[in-house]
């Protein structure tokens, strides 16, 4: 295949500042304790992400889009070995050791998982309005799902399916049908919070699927009654169906002064950490909550307190800017690549890239439980910064042929 243009630099451009914020992150969440392991260890993630990258970006993508399936193979055999012979960690199965490091096959599975639906449905014999074809699309991801709800990893379970309606609804499947099978879950989901939510949401939907076909309609009241019964039957039954310490996550969520030295710790913290930042932050290494530790292992799930604390709104600001640069970026090359392959391929990259974003730093300011979801590019660990860097790879990789693709 025929290489017609050089490097996307808005899409590398993003990509490095968010590596950089992460890395000074890391560097400053773990400088406090006097142990640097970590970051050198994210520094070795990053490069080895840089190389993974550069492979990609010189692969042919026909290669890539045929061996999607031999992929996603390989990234559910990884589930399996992870449940068999996984490292435990905060009580989640979720790790295998190699040596000194340790990858979570999880985040390879993701990244697997949206190649393999985008290659099924972009062939030219796959009708998504059919059954059998829908339910198949729909059983690709929900596998690997299932499996890591198996670790159990209730925040990665949800990241996994986060991708599915984008994907689908690009491939062509009524918006109307998948809003019918989406709301039964949504009311469920909901009344693990509250049976107010549950039934004022169940009435909202009512209204919002009536203006959506212009009149009542028989199965409207049938599909959010059956969505109300099953959110009034969790709420019934939350405490039997959710571990104790998920049970706590949620409580502390609607009242985090209910537990404030336990589940609710480090969601308090994280605001203290947030609103000291002020306008321009108190400078790197000068962050007291950062240096101090108060929050346990700030460097995963709550690293935009290290962000936010040091670097403050201004430096939190350029950070979302960078993200919503490397999506916006990432939306135009969907509009611009005509290839149904690549439209597909990165629509499941953004959706998990936004959800991501959205649900870290919606729990680290409270607006969403604590459910254990990195930053992307810029959380310590080693698979989820790889695995989005090949993202980026492939998106390069994409720019770098758009001709020959259809552009």
């Amino acid at each position: 295949m025929s290489k017609q243009h050089g490097l996307d630099y808005w899409l590398l451009g993003p990509l490095a500042g968010l590596v950089v914020f992460g890395l000074m992150a890391v560097y400053s969440a773990t400088n406090g304790s006097g142990d640097l392991s970590l970051f050198f260890r994210q520094l070795t993630w990053a490069l080895l992400g840089g190389l993974a990258m550069v492979f990609v970006y010189y692969n042919d993508v026909r290669v890539i889009k045929d061996g999607a399936y031999i992929f996603y193979a390989f990234g559910m055999l990884m589930l399996v070995v992870v449940l068999i012979f996984g490292t435990k960690i905060a009580g989640q199965t979720s790790w295998v050791r190699i040596g000194f490091f340790s990858f979570q096959p999880s985040e390879i599975a993701k990244m697997a998982t949206i190649l393999a639906l985008a290659r099924f449905l972009s062939d030219d014999d796959t009708d998504i309005h059919s059954l059998p074809h829908l339910m198949t699309a729909l059983a690709i991801p929900l596998l690997p799902a299932v499996l890591i709800m198996l670790q159990p990893d209730m925040g990665t379970t949800l990241t996994a399916l986060s991708f599915i309606a984008p994907m689908i609804i690009m491939a062509g499947f009524d918006i109307y049908i998948l809003m019918l099978l989406a709301f039964p879950l949504i009311l469920l989901l909901t009344g693990f919070f509250s049976i107010w939510a549950v039934i004022g949401l169940s009435l909202l939907l009512l209204v919002v699927m009536m203006v959506q076909k212009k009149g009542f309609r028989l199965h409207q009241p049938a599909v959010v009654g059956s969505g109300l019964v099953a959110g009034l039957f969790v709420h019934r039954f939350a405490g039997e169906i959710l571990k104790p310490h998920q049970m706590k996550r949620i409580q502390t969520f609607l009242d985090p002064m209910s537990d404030p030295q336990g589940a609710g710790y480090n969601a308090l913290q994280a605001k203290i950490a947030i609103s000291s930042g002020g306008l321009f932050g108190k400078g790197f290494l000068e962050g007291t909550q950062t240096q101090l530790r108060f929050i346990p292992a700030q460097w995963t799930d709550f690293i935009f307190c290290v962000v936010a604390e040091e670097f403050g709104f201004i430096g939190s600001s350029l950070l979302i800017l960078l993200f919503a640069a490397l999506v916006l970026r990432l939306i135009w090359a969907i509009s611009n690549i005509k290839n149904r392959f690549v439209e597909l391929t990165l629509a499941g990259f953004v959706s998990l890239l936004l959800i991501h974003v959205i649900i870290n730093i919606g729990m680290t300011l409270g607006l969403i439980p604590v459910i254990g979801v990195p930053l992307p590019f810029v959380s310590y660990g080693g698979s989820s910064l790889v695995g989005n860097m090949i993202m980026v790879g492939l998106a390069l990789n994409f720019y770098h042929n758009r001709r020959s693709l259809g552009y």
